[in-house]
C-alpha cells in the first residue's frame, strides 16, 4: 500500500491536493521543490531499481532523490493514491543532441475530467509546470521561462524559451529551444525498465559520466554537474568550482538535502 501522508510529508505539502489541474500543478511543484533529480547511486556502481517499494523506500524513507524513471513512479502512484487517472509516457532528450536521441526519460499523461495533461517530476534540467496536451500550448514557469507544445515529426515536442542560468546548463541559447519529444504510445513496465537500465549502464551514458544533482527553487534551479555547481534563482547567479570533498558534502546537504558519507563522496571520484 502507498503510504499518501509519509509522501505528503517528504515534499512538505500540508493537505490534499484537490483533483484537479491546479492540485496536479501544486503536487508537481511540491514534489520538485523537496526532492532532488541526481544519479549518485549510478556513480557509485549501485543497482537502480524503478518499482514501486523500492522507490519509495529510497526517496521517501531515505529521503534521497533520484532519476526520472524513479521520480515519476513515486508520482505516479502518489497520483494513483489521490485518485487521478494517470499512466506514464517515454519521451527523447534534444538538449545537446546532434542525432535522434534514445528514449531516455519519462513523464505522466493525466486525464482529469476528459482532458488530457503533461506532468513532470522528473526532468532535472530545469522546471516546466504541468501543461494541457494541445498544440500550441504555453505556460509560465516560476523562474520566468515559458514552455510549449507542439506537434511534429517527433510527435509531441516540447519547448522551453528562458534564462539559461535556472537550467542545469546543458543549453545556453535563446529563443524556444527543444527540450523533450515524446508519442502518447502505451508504455508498459517492461519498456521503463529497459529505458532505465540503458541509461544507467550503458557506456558513455550522461549518467555514467559524472555526479549530477539538482533540485528545483522557488524561482529558479541549483545544479551540481562533477565539481562545477550553478544557481540561478531570480536575479541572483552564483557559478562555481567545488575545491574539495568537504565541500562537496556539505553543499550535498545544503542545497540538496542529501547525507553522503566521506567513503561514499571519494567513492564518487570528483577530486
Amino acid at each position: 500500500m502507498f503510504d499518501l501522508d509519509a509522501y505528503l510529508a517528504r515534499i512538505a505539502l500540508p493537505v490534499r491536493p484537490t483533483r484537479d489541474a491546479t492540485g496536479l500543478g501544486r503536487l508537481q511543484h511540491a514534489h520538485r521543490l523537496a526532492i532532488p533529480f541526481e544519479n549518485l547511486d549510478v556513480i557509485l556502481g549501485r543497482a537502480i531499481a524503478i518499482d514501486s517499494a523500492s522507490v519509495f523506500a529510497k526517496i521517501v524513507t531515505a529521503r534521497r532523490g533520484g532519476y526520472c524513471f524513479e521520480q515519476n513512479r513515486l508520482f505516479l502512484d502518489a497520483l494513483a493514491a489521490l485518485g487521478f487517472t494517470a499512466r506514464p509516457l517515454l519521451a527523447r532528450v534534444w538538449l545537446g543532441a546532434t542525432d535522434t536521441p534514445p528514449l531516455t526519460h519519462t513523464l505522466a499523461l493525466v486525464n482529469i475530467d476528459g482532458r488530457d495533461w503533461i506532468a513532470d517530476a522528473g526532468f532535472g534540467g530545469s522546471y516546466t509546470p504541468v501543461l494541457p496536451l494541445a498544440d500550441g500550448a504555453e505556460i509560465e514557469a516560476p523562474d520566468g521561462a515559458r514552455f510549449r507544445l507542439e506537434t511534429g515529426e517527433h510527435g509531441w515536442m516540447l519547448l522551453r524559451d528562458g534564462d539559461p542560468m535556472t537550467t542545469d546548463g546543458r543549453d545556453e541559447s535563446s529563443g524556444f529551444r527543444p527540450q523533450y519529444s515524446f508519442t502518447l504510445a502505451p508504455v508498459f513496465d517492461a519498456d521503463l525498465a529497459l529505458s532505465s537500465h540503458w541509461s544507467s549502464t550503458a557506456p558513455g551514458t550522461r549518467f555514467l559520466r559524472q555526479p549530477i544533482v539538482s533540485i528545483v527553487l522557488p524561482r529558479g534551479l541549483a545544479a551540481l554537474t562533477g565539481r562545477r555547481y550553478r544557481l540561478g534563482a531570480g536575479q541572483s547567479v552564483d557559478i562555481g568550482e567545488i575545491t574539495g570533498p568537504e565541500d562537496y558534502r556539505a553543499r550535498l546537504h545544503d542545497l540538496f538535502g542529501i547525507d553522503l558519507t566521506a567513503d561514499e563522496v571519494a567513492a564518487l571520484d570528483v577530486f
